[in-house]
């Protein structure tokens, strides 16, 4: 087997409500784009007793034996799919952990996706969505690129041809953990994307929404609203928002000039954060 690589693009939520509690799993609603930021993953298959996981890049520090993709080739070779073969999987991380943008659950999402469409992995819909859910929520967001609407009941409805959003992503140099800002939920939203539609990706319907985890990182880390507030009077953005349960936030915009201004006003301002710019794909 030749190398391939594969491209596994950042996730954000253009809006996310928690609606309620299942056990120990939350229950949310979200309305999800990707964009064009992505991490580069190699495969290769290889003879080998064990497969060969290794992570480079700006990103990969901090990354443990125990992510979302052992996890992954775990959970197929206790199912017998991979059939004793083993693989060399090189991941240069371009997305920041910790920021809200899926970048290991769509790593995971990524591999699993090419597994099947290559047919190294003979499977039906159910067991694949079950493995996604076994390594992690997001995972199943990733299995199909397009923007999206999970609802509170955790059905997807998925949308195509939408008009695509020049996005300033910005991240500080601290990280929010997921499992610390999920335990602080105390309230639940109403649920409000029940009956997706495509006009929910409106900016007019976009605008009235919000991530109800914003409130609790703010708290938290106080410097996160400060910097909110400061996108939102970066050369007039549509709107700003949290992705996730962050530390990173997003400046939408209809224009890539406005956009790329942004950018070189808010460097200006703070020199050592990380910030991208990119589009909604």
């Amino acid at each position: 087997m030749t190398q391939i690589k594969i491209k596994s693009f950042a996730k954000i939520n253009l809006a996310l409500n928690v609606t309620g509690k299942d056990s120990s799993i939350h229950k949310i609603e979200s309305i999800i784009a990707f964009v064009s930021l992505y991490d580069e993953i190699d495969i290769k298959k290889i003879k080998s007793k064990t497969h060969n996981i290794s992570f480079t890049g700006e990103f990969a520090q901090n990354i443990g034996k125990n992510n979302t993709v052992s996890k992954l080739l775990q959970i197929l070779e206790s199912k017998n799919l991979l059939q004793n073969r083993k693989f060399r999987i090189k991941i240069k991380k371009r997305i920041p952990s910790k920021a809200g943008l899926g970048g290991g659950s769509m790593n995971a999402a990524s591999i699993l996706n090419y597994f099947v469409k290559r047919n190294i992995i003979k499977s039906n819909k159910k067991e694949i969505i079950n493995i996604s859910n076994e390594i992690g929520s997001d995972v199943i967001l990733g299995l199909n690129r397009k923007n999206s609407i999970l609802n509170s009941k955790k059905k997807i409805k998925y949308f195509t041809n939408r008009e695509a959003l020049h996005t300033l992503i910005v991240k500080p140099n601290f990280g929010c953990s997921t499992k610390e800002i999920y335990s602080k939920v105390r309230k639940f939203n109403k649920p409000k994307l029940n009956n997706p539609s495509i006009k929910m990706f409106d900016y007019e319907f976009l605008k009235k929404m919000s991530n109800s985890l914003e409130p609790i990182a703010f708290s938290k880390y106080p410097k996160l609203k400060s910097l909110k507030f400061f996108l939102q009077n970066l050369s007039k953005p549509l709107f700003v928002r949290m992705t996730g349960s962050g530390s990173a936030l997003v400046a939408y915009f209809r224009s890539k000039q406005r956009c790329d201004y942004a950018k070189k006003q808010f460097k200006k301002k703070f020199k050592n954060y990380w910030c991208i710019t990119s589009k909604t794909i």
